[in-house]
């Protein structure tokens, strides 16, 4: 049998809680700072841009958090999302490694992130909040959260990094189909933004400078309230609806995955589906090999330093440890906009550290004919992340056909590539090129990393 095989959960196997890593890492996560005192963050520093309810989930150490009802409601429309074994890319790699994936493509905004945006704006909407600021790369968190503020009844303001706003037009258009502002970052709006189009006005901005825009709008007005869809630990959390659901799934396959696999820019679906299998590894004797994958244009998990940075250009957040290339380093353009980001959130920065994942760095052309071969094979036409997972499990795949074991593969197929043509359409042109960065850059910009004893 060459079909791809897909593997449905009823709805009423819709996780109902929030699976939370802190709880059971070997070391605890170093603590986010006060920028000025150089304490811990308190509740009360994150409370002019965060709901309380984010507040308490970004600190807890309880293992498991329960989904509100309205917030299952909402999962419900395309939740849980199915897993489906990849047959026909099996047979065309001819390897004999069995290959699934974990599909988060069906989501109305067409990826994982309103795993996360939907929980947001409900607790925003439930403390009164009435607009939302927010940053995004590629366009799919924007998406996502212009959506779940669509449902909730909340104005979303968001600054869509400039190279990507130009790039991909429909992903905006669908913003403002949900009724979000969307706004090209740097943008000359705020004092962060017109800082950077001082210094450089032709700027292709940053996911760096546009957090700094978002929280700076938060920061200033009191009906405001900032929503982040990476990074932070709450972030992370919301997620692991995909890792809960995948674990049951491969019980239904009568299978275990030998690897996880999936593409790490802020660190969000990679948490969601990894975290899950960390704990079964940390605290039931699990064996499963995790695996992130970045892009080599922007490789904080290859090439950054562990360190306190800002989560900003601007310098407005707290400082988090993590694996940085320094906050005021921007990456060459790429069409993965959602993986160019200085840093990676602290507590993948965290596991990384203590041992629990691999890392690989992979150029985009390269992670381009991956996706065009997985495609070809599956039919889905995948996000420029996405296909960094892709990559990694194609060459997870040829290493068993090489080695002659028959394991199993499970990566995150974190969203479809639908508004993301133009890349497809440069890439058969030859026009997509693979630019590294300037080694001086990176070199300057971990020179100004901040002084943390």
């Amino acid at each position: 049998m060459t079909d791809s095989v897909k593997y449905l959960l009823p709805e009423d196997k819709l996780p109902k809680a929030w699976y939370n890593l802190a709880a059971d890492l070997p070391a605890p996560l170093p603590p986010p700072l006060h920028p000025g005192t150089l304490q811990p963050v308190t509740a009360d520093d994150l409370a002019p841009i965060f709901p309380r309810a984010v507040i308490e989930q970004e600190m807890t150490q309880e293992r498991w958090v329960e989904i509100p009802e309205p917030v299952c409601e909402v999962y419900r429309l395309w939740r849980p999302a199915p897993l489906i074994r990849a047959r026909r890319l099996e047979k065309a790699l001819d390897t004999p490694a069995r290959i699934y994936f974990k599909y988060e493509g069906v989501s109305p905004a067409g990826s994982h992130k309103p795993n996360s945006a939907v929980p947001q704006a409900f607790y925003n909407k439930q403390e009164g909040v009435k607009r939302l600021a927010t940053e995004t790369g590629a366009g799919q968190w924007g998406s996502s959260l212009a959506f779940a503020g669509s449902l909730f009844g909340l104005e979303v303001e968001i600054y869509m990094v400039r190279i990507s706003y130009n790039q991909k037009p429909y992903r905006r258009a669908l913003m403002e189909t949900y009724g979000a502002r969307c706004i090209a970052s740097p943008s000359p709006l705020t004092n962060a933004g017109r800082a950077i189009l001082e210094k450089s006005p032709e700027s292709n901005g940053s996911l760096g400078i546009a957090i700094s825009e978002a929280v700076e709008v938060a920061a200033t007005r009191d009906d405001t309230k900032y929503a982040l869809g990476s990074v932070l630990n709450h972030v992370c959390l919301h997620q692991t609806v995909i890792g809960e659901e995948a674990i049951l799934q491969m019980e239904m396959a009568g299978d275990r995955p030998d690897v996880v696999i999936a593409c790490t820019g802020g660190g969000s679906n990679f948490a969601g589906l990894a975290f899950p299998y960390i704990r079964e590894n940390l605290k039931n004797g699990g064996k499963t090999r995790v695996v992130g994958v970045e892009p080599a244009s922007c490789p904080s998990l290859t090439r950054g330093r562990y360190a306190y940075d800002f989560g900003d250009t601007g310098h407005l957040t707290p400082l988090t440890k993590m694996h940085t290339l320094g906050s005021t380093f921007m990456p060459p353009g790429s069409h993965a906009g959602g993986l160019r980001y200085h840093g990676m959130s602290a507590m993948v920065s965290h596991v990384k550290e203590l041992g629990l994942m691999e890392a690989r760095a992979y150029w985009q052309t390269e992670c381009f004919a991956a996706a065009v071969q997985f495609a070809r094979a599956e039919g889905i036409v995948p996000a420029p992340e996405s296909s960094h997972a892709i990559k990694g499990a194609i060459d997870e795949a040829l290493r068993c056909k090489a080695e002659g074991k028959a394991e199993t593969i499970l990566f995150n197929l974190s969203g479809h590539g639908h508004f993301d043509m133009q890349a497809y359409t440069d890439f058969f042109a030859g026009n997509l090129r693979d630019v590294a960065f300037e080694e001086e850059e990176l070199k300057a910009a971990l020179e100004a990393l901040p002084k943390v004893g």
